[in-house]
C-alpha cells in the first residue's frame, strides 16, 4: 500500500528550462540535474499543465517518463516544452531511489514564470535557463 511506503524529501536535486536558439527559433527543454554526490536511479517522472488562460479552464495530457540512471553530479533531458504553455502551471513530480530509499519532489513552474527575462547562466548545462530547486 501506498500509505506503507516512506518517501522522503528529495534533496540536490534540481529542474531547469532551458532556451536555445537554432537557425532563428527558440527552443525549450526540460532538464533534470543530480546534485548529489551519489547516482539517481529508476528517476520517474510525471508532467502536466494547467491552469487559465483568458478566463478558460487548460489541462495538457499527463507525460510520464522515465530515466534509468542519472549518475552522480550529471543531468538528463526530461522533455522539449512548449512557449504556449508558459502562462500555466507546469508540474513535475520527480521520483527515484538512492540505494534503497525512495524519494520524490513536485516541482511547479507558476504561470509566467519561464520567460526570457527569468534566464540566467546554468553552469551544469553550460545554457540559459530558469532554475527551480
Amino acid at each position: 500500500m501506498k500509505k506503507d511506503i516512506d518517501f522522503s524529501t528529495a534533496t540536490g536535486v534540481e529542474l531547469v528550462v532551458t532556451k536555445i536558439e537554432k537557425e532563428g527559433q527558440a527552443l525549450w527543454d526540460v532538464y533534470l540535474i543530480n546534485k548529489n554526490h551519489i547516482e539517481l536511479e529508476t528517476v520517474l517522472i510525471t508532467s502536466k499543465g494547467y491552469g487559465t488562460i483568458e478566463g478558460e479552464t487548460k489541462e495538457t495530457s499527463i507525460l510520464r517518463h522515465k530515466i534509468g540512471k542519472v549518475e552522480e553530479q550529471s543531468y538528463a533531458r526530461i522533455e522539449p516544452i512548449q512557449p504556449e504553455l508558459f502562462q500555466l502551471n507546469n508540474e513535475y513530480w520527480v521520483s527515484y531511489y538512492i540505494l534503497n530509499q525512495i524519494f520524490d519532489k513536485k516541482f511547479v513552474f507558476v504561470p509566467d514564470s519561464i520567460q526570457k527575462e527569468n534566464l540566467q547562466y546554468i553552469p551544469e548545462l553550460d545554457l540559459m535557463g530558469i532554475r527551480h530547486a
